[in-house]
């Protein structure tokens, strides 16, 4: 438990220096700002499968499947790698979210900052009962790895006018009948006084439609990273690795969006390699390398096709 302990206390400093330090002052983050924190992140995380090797070399950390340094520290960046690329479509709606509610770039980031605490509590409680029930119900793999690749038809086959409209979701129109909503701004308040009565800003409402998205961007992530993986120190960590590099990404990423179209597709053949992974894994298991490679390969290839077709 000592090293969950610091893992999780390393996490809450970051996110208190994070807050109270590097953006104690809201300001518009910049594209070179957002580049240079997501290089940072993208570093620590593969700094990090380093230090998986050495916990589990000198037996720091419970391993239930007795993975060996290297196996352990491989999963580790493959989940890390699944849970980025799935991240992508988060950030296609984080983006739309903000345009609807229009909320200023100087405030972005805030919200994306308690998103993001309440998306380390969700995924943490996804992942416990999730390896639970694999450990328990061996079949469940196969209901992970079918609904995986229902999740990937159903991307293949969305239409394109199926536009997600956060003002017409249900979480907006639920959240009207349960307490007061103005649209109205109060700089980086979530709530504010109005005639006596305190309502929730644009800024919370966003919070909570980009809160209760990333629960169902979850039911494909967790689904995903369990079939890489029962052990729940890698499936933990690298999702939170890929949860804290989100927010800079998003800043990088948010004026190019439409350059990466096709990047899509690399995530319908992510989730179809993984499905299958899942439904043949008791009968076969690929080597690591084909995973972590056909991964790799996969999200190289929708970048790459996605920047020339933009050329």
């Amino acid at each position: 438990m000592t090293v969950w302990i610091l893992f999780i206390a390393a996490i809450l400093v970051f996110l208190a220096l994070d807050l109270g330090v590097f953006n104690k002052t809201p300001h518009i983050i910049s594209s070179k700002e957002a580049g240079i924190w997501t290089g940072i992140w993208v570093t620590l995380s593969f700094i990090f499968s380093g230090v998986i090797y050495w916990l589990y070399q000198k037996g720091y950390i419970a391993n239930p499947e007795s993975y060996e340094p290297a196996i352990a520290s491989m999963k580790f960046i493959t989940g890390y790698l699944i849970e980025l690329s799935l991240s992508v479509d988060n950030i296609f709606v984080i983006a739309v979210v903000f345009s609807s509610f229009k909320i200023p770039q100087k405030y972005q980031h805030r919200v994306l900052f308690w998103g993001i605490l309440g998306a380390i509590v969700f995924r943490g409680l996804m992942i416990f009962f999730g390896v639970i029930l694999i450990n328990k119900f061996s079949w469940m793999t196969y209901i992970f790895g079918l609904f995986l690749l229902f999740t990937a038809g159903k991307m293949l086959f969305k239409k394109d006018e199926e536009q997600f409209n956060p003002k017409k979701s249900f979480v907006y129109r639920n959240l009207r009948k349960v307490m007061p909503i103005t649209m109205h701004m109060e700089k980086e308040h979530f709530f504010v006084k109005r005639k006596h009565i305190t309502a929730a800003t644009p800024l919370f409402v966003a919070l909570i439609v980009i809160e209760l998205m990333d629960v169902l961007f979850a039911l494909d992530s967790v689904p995903a990273i369990l079939a890489i993986t029962p052990d729940p120190f890698l499936v933990f960590s690298s999702n939170i690795f890929a949860i804290l590099g989100l927010r800079s990404m998003y800043f990088f990423l948010s004026h190019m969006l439409n350059k990466f179209a096709h990047l899509e597709y690399s995530l319908i053949a992510i989730l179809s390699f993984v499905g299958i992974k899942m439904l043949l894994v008791h009968y076969y298991k690929f080597p690591e390398w084909v995973s972590l490679g056909f991964i790799a390969l996969a999200l190289g290839i929708g970048i790459v096709v996605s920047l020339r077709s933009k050329d």
